[in-house]
């Protein structure tokens, strides 16, 4: 654990990114409905990165990014954003939303063994023990899902491919010291992942022109401007507060809040393995970033 106390900036924004991308996942299936998940995600990270410069050139910032920045930020932004977006969309498409969500959000242990093994993190005993509970928390909710998982090896795969993706990007982000507003950062990002999602939907996308109905249009809408725009300037707040093993291991929360909002909105499964798992994840989170009282 790091020597210095966790900002209450981060916990603010960490209670903030779990409740917005928490009740994201089951609005994914509403999403692609009437079109391609290339298409989708083409105009969310579009919406988004435009929105974000835009906020970011009304409060004065500059939104040149310095070109010895240029290479970690794309590395960063095709590990992260793009492998994300699509494994993650695919995913939960292919199986439950929240089982999709809890793949996906492997990427705290991900992050914190490249930490140990890449960037020399030292795993203290409590991190280690919080790994371990948030790893227990991932197989009690994927036992139940078995079946699932062997329908759709596909699926399975997406979701542990992006939460991969998630874990090598934050890291090439958090090594390479970007210093440039956090807002400015995201914008660039998803409006420079919006070029290969671009062409991925020409190429695999709808293949024609048509007028989504109101619901989808306002369920992209507000994928686009709250989870997409709101929930990645929280993320990479979090990121430049904290050390990334930490960084990463505070996400977990977000497929609880995954699975909860599944069960509400499209009757997904809620028992005992997923309640078992959810105190799991509050004692990992306890140990990741409440430090012990000095004596």
């Amino acid at each position: 654990m790091p020597d210095r106390p966790i900002p209450p900036r981060a916990i603010a924004l960490l209670v903030l990114l779990t409740l917005v991308w928490g009740t994201n996942w089951p609005l994914f299936a509403l999403a692609v409905r009437e079109m391609s998940v290339w298409t989708f995600r083409a105009i969310a990270v579009t919406v988004a990165g435009l929105v974000l410069l835009g906020i970011a050139r009304a409060r004065g910032q500059s939104l040149a990014v310095p070109r010895r920045h240029w290479r970690t930020v794309a590395a960063a932004t095709i590990a992260y954003l793009f492998v994300w977006n699509i494994a993650s969309t695919y995913a939960a498409i292919l199986l439950p939303s929240g089982q999709a969500a809890v793949l996906g959000f492997t990427m705290p242990l991900w992050s914190a063994l490249i930490s140990w093994a890449v960037l020399g993190e030292r795993l203290t005993g409590r991190l280690v023990l919080a790994v371990a509970l948030g790893g227990a928390a991932v197989v009690l909710l994927m036992v139940p899902s078995f079946a699932a998982y062997a329908d759709a090896p596909l699926g399975l795969a997406c979701g542990l491919v992006s939460g991969i993706g998630w874990a090598i990007g934050t890291l090439i982000l958090k090594r390479g010291g970007v210093d440039v507003p956090v807002t400015v950062l995201t914008g660039w990002q998803l409006l420079g992942v919006a070029v290969p999602i671009g062409i991925g939907a020409l190429a695999l996308g709808d293949h024609r022109w048509f007028v989504p109905s109101w619901q989808t249009v306002a369920v992209i809408a507000w994928i686009s401007l709250v989870p997409m725009s709101i929930g990645n300037v929280a993320w990479f707040s979090i990121v430049g507060l904290l050390p990334a093993s930490v960084a990463g291991l505070s996400s977990i929360m977000v497929p609880v809040v995954a699975m909860i909002s599944g069960a509400l909105v499209l009757g997904e499964p809620l028992g005992l393995p997923q309640w078992l798992a959810i105190a799991c994840t509050v004692a990992a989170l306890s140990l990741a970033l409440l430090r012990p009282s000095p004596r």
